[in-house]
């Protein structure tokens, strides 16, 4: 009977589930819109639901765990979700006993960005090294640390948040609370924030038409040569090189990933990127330290989730065999 873990990549908008043999291989996938309420168990409904439709898809398999990445903070001893912006009902919400008590089945939860990187770890672009940085670039900036092959959570669970290490002492104020956080000059938000700034104070700029700025138009009009859109994606590979170049002398990784919806601009902000590496950091650590794309794009975080969930279950067999 083929062993499978059943990984939930828990977003704002979207509930995908996949289930995940012990080879990495995705059997099947479900995807549902994640109900918005101020009730936490319709989330749990739904990861239900997909669970019963991976069940109906493979009836001979062995469900060892279920486990969810969500975006947020987390209690991972403690299975708790402490804060999740984008889903403020499952603040200080227990989904782990949740779902184990609505399944009867073992749940495990992770922070979205370490579960990429423990994806990529796994199979992806930092695949045989021990020690390496993650960083997703999407609406906000994630960040995964693994260390000697182990993930860093710190004492209270939230060791990695490289998104918010400050880059401007007086800068733009950020959702955590503070301000002048990386996330708020490198992520697709910022990239929209930063043009409008931009193109408010330029009445030569021309906007086709287009009544609102997305990130994805600023990478068009990149791409096409437009050079203040090309500015910005400097100015993003700028204050990412600042916080890559300090991560690099404090933890000396092999290898930092960089992965997320926003990488899709990679070539626009990888020079200066390297360029603050190169300035700031040690010469041999800096060296050292490959700076390269991800190669498992949305699959990344389903696959961590999953290979957590067969190493957790394995370690349990070998305590009690």
């Amino acid at each position: 009977m083929k062993k499978i873990v059943l990984a939930t990549d828990l977003g704002g908008t979207n509930l995908r589930m996949a289930a995940v043999d012990e080879d990495g291989s995705i059997l099947s996938r479900v995807k549902y819109e994640t109900p918005r309420s101020s009730e936490p168990h319709e989330i749990v409904e739904t990861m239900a639901k997909a669970v019963k439709e991976c069940r109906a898809e493979l009836r001979d398999a062995d469900i060892l765990a279920i486990g969810a990445a969500v975006p947020g903070t987390i209690d991972f001893k403690r299975g708790l979700i402490q804060t999740a912006p984008n889903l403020p009902e499952l603040n200080e919400f227990s989904i782990v006993g949740a779902l184990e008590d609505k399944l009867g089945i073992k749940a495990i939860l992770e922070n979205d960005a370490n579960a990429a990187a423990i994806g990529e770890n796994w199979l992806g672009a930092s695949k045989g090294f021990a020690n390496s940085i993650m960083i997703t670039l999407g609406t906000g900036v994630g960040g995964g640390v693994i260390i000697d092959g182990k993930v860093l959570r710190g004492i209270d669970g939230t060791a990695g948040e490289i998104g918010h290490i400050n880059v401007e002492p007086e800068g733009h104020s950020c959702g955590c609370g503070s301000f002048g956080c990386l996330e708020q000059y490198a992520s697709a938000t910022a990239i929209v924030r930063m043009a409008k700034e931009i193109f408010g104070q330029d009445n030569n700029v021309k906007l086709d038409g287009l009544k609102e700025i997305t990130s994805e138009y600023l990478f068009e009009q990149a791409s096409a040569g437009n050079a203040l859109a090309r500015d910005i994606f400097r100015t993003q590979g700028y204050y990412m090189g600042i916080v890559l170049a300090g991560l690099i002398n404090t933890l000396n990784p092999e290898v930092i990933v960089i992965g997320g919806g926003v990488a899709a601009g990679w070539d626009l902000f990888i020079t200066s990127l390297r360029e603050q590496i190169k300035v700031r950091s040690y010469k041999e650590p800096a060296e050292r330290a490959e700076v390269v794309r991800a190669k498992l794009g949305d699959d990344a975080g389903i696959l961590g989730i999953a290979k957590m969930g067969f190493e957790d279950t394995r370690s349990f067999q070998e305590k009690y065999e």
